[in-house]
């Protein structure tokens, strides 16, 4: 039996604090196959940060012509840059059988699915249990001040009110139970027929034996 198969393009989104990046931290330690998809970005490295593995660091006119050329999957300005995910990388992993995991907002994730890949996207949203959770996980984190923090919460309604574009939603009560949910979607997805190339030779083979009388 062949197991070629399409890969997946596996995105993520939740408001900030719901568990996100910590779930695709999750994901990427229980199968080290998957690739995390690098953004690139024309704002300066800052200090510490890798060129192609935090983030490729371009110049705005090489930007403006992956954009222009149907060169990104999805892109943003953002507080005065660009960011966006580039095609080619992605592309090439799927097409070569394996996963590449995207952490993104929900208007990254619309750009995706109505682009080149959006066959191969599988979609996964997470809510908080509730909102007060979710203000307390931010408090919590103790990375942000007062100010960020009720930005952020102000902003967690746009993202949980698209929940419903996606294919899969999972409330996130409980970390591991998340994960273990998680990991049971990815599994599911990674066995559709649609994402298994090989089979019409497969059943052909079959056809034939029946043909030819070998049963």
């Amino acid at each position: 039996m062949d197991d070629r198969r399409r890969g997946l393009l596996i995105i993520l989104s939740s408001p900030s604090g719901a568990g996100k990046s910590t779930l695709a931290r999750r994901l990427m330690a229980w199968d080290e196959t998957l690739k995390f998809s690098v953004s690139a970005t024309t704002r300066a490295p800052r200090a510490g940060e890798v060129d192609g593995e935090h983030y490729h660091f371009i110049d705005e006119s090489a930007f403006k012509r992956l954009v222009a050329d149907g060169g990104m999957l999805e892109h943003a300005f953002v507080f005065g840059n660009f960011y966006g995910s580039p095609l080619a990388p992605v592309q090439e992993a799927i097409e070569s059988g394996r996963d590449v995991l995207f952490d993104i907002d929900w208007q990254g994730a619309q750009q995706i699915q109505k682009g080149p890949l959006g066959s191969s996207v599988l979609s996964i949203f997470l809510l908080p249990p509730s909102i007060a959770e979710l203000k307390r996980r931010l408090v919590s984190r103790g990375q942000d001040g007062e100010e960020v923090i009720a930005k952020r919460m102000q902003k967690s309604w746009d993202e949980i009110s698209h929940w419903d574009g996606y294919d899969y939603v999972l409330v996130n009560a409980d970390l591991d139970t998340t994960e273990e949910r998680l990991k049971t979607i990815v599994a599911a997805e990674r066995l559709k027929a649609s994402r298994q190339p090989w089979l019409l030779d497969h059943v052909r083979g079959l056809q034939r034996e029946f043909e030819e009388g070998d049963t």
